[in-house]
């Protein structure tokens, strides 16, 4: 087994927000209290009342 280095605690930027539903730190929507990935939020958008506008 190889050294173990303890995942570093982040408290500001990009990185210290998560996404709820998968774990993802990339791309987090914070709007509106959202605090999803873009990919959870398109899985789940017209479930939670979003409309797609063309």
């Amino acid at each position: 087994m190889g050294k173990y280095r303890p995942p570093r605690v982040v408290k500001y930027g990009r990185g210290a927000y998560k996404c709820q539903r998968c774990g993802s730190h990339d791309a987090v929507i914070k709007k509106y209290g959202l605090m999803l990935c873009r990919q959870c939020f398109r899985e789940l958008a017209v479930s939670l009342g979003f409309r797609k506008y063309t």
